[in-house]
């Protein structure tokens, strides 16, 4: 988030107590969002997830493995909480188009197995957002910034997005699913309606490759095992270009990275309460 003035009352509002009043409510409402985010499931979720495989951080991964606690909690929800919103809402419209046609020609927020296992921790499973029946395709809804959106009609979705995209792909194809191609839909949060689509055929392969590249570095956890040797830690690698804003293990100036990691320099962290009531 970037960084915003705290609000400024006039001396009316002051002298009448309405600053008083509203400053608080609006403390209570931004804590209630903060904390029915933070107990919902979403956010409760333990297990890797397919919209996280691709992460290209192996140490954001690693701690993600070993369930370890989170050092950067206070970060914005209401990107997430927005996003959900938009799924409920296109998913209902589209169970409205599956009545109207008459049949199922779509398949929406369907769990899906992208693979199945008897180690727990290989299993990997999600809920898909759409999968089109006629088109042979399956969708994936992501509402994102304009600035963000204006990225990715530039330069692709990027490797994250894309290798989520063939995991659900094989999620379907292990559902009966005839696949052929992957499809992102990015839709601008902004007061236009400013939609981009990437898509390209489905590969199995780029969504292996991914699965053969968690089981690595779940292996690589154990063998260092930094529970009990902390110091390894630094052995699992950063990429030379990380994404460290919104990672649930940022903790800036950290020098132990059993409590957190510091992340790239000039990174911000997530947003306070104070920042959010602004």
């Amino acid at each position: 988030m970037s960084s915003i003035l705290p609000f400024q009352p006039d001396h009316d509002m002051i002298a009448t107590g309405s600053y008083d009043y509203s400053h608080r409510l609006a403390e209570r409402i931004g804590q209630f969002i903060i904390d029915a985010d933070t107990n919902s499931p979403r956010s409760q979720q333990r297990a890797i997830g397919p919209s996280e495989v691709g992460e290209p951080c192996e140490r954001q991964l690693s701690y993600k493995i070993l369930d370890w606690p989170e050092t950067n909690t206070n970060r914005d929800p209401i990107a997430a909480i927005i996003g959900t919103g938009f799924h409920l809402w296109i998913g209902e419209k589209f169970e409205e188009r599956n009545t109207a046609l008459g049949g199922t020609r779509y398949k929406i927020e369907d769990r899906v197995t992208v693979r199945d296992s008897p180690i727990e921790t290989a299993r990997l499973s999600g809920s898909a957002d759409l999968f089109d029946r006629l088109l042979a395709a399956n969708l994936d809804w992501k509402l994102v910034g304009q600035s963000s959106l204006d990225k990715y009609r530039r330069q692709g979705p990027g490797e994250k997005y894309r290798i989520q995209a063939h995991l659900y792909g094989l999620g379907q194809e292990n559902a009966g699913e005839s696949v052929t191609r992957v499809v992102i839909v990015f839709i601008a949060r902004y007061h236009e309606l400013r939609v981009h689509v990437w898509s390209e055929p489905y590969d199995r392969t780029i969504a292996l490759d991914a699965l053969a590249r968690l089981d690595r570095i779940r292996q690589q956890v154990l063998d260092l095992d930094p529970e009990s040797h902390p110091e390894r830690w630094h052995q699992i690698p950063t990429p030379e270009k990380p994404t460290c804003r919104f990672c649930p293990w940022l903790k800036p100036g950290s020098t132990d990275l059993s409590a957190g990691c510091p992340g790239a320099q000039n990174t911000n962290a997530g947003a306070s309460l104070e920042a959010l009531i602004a």
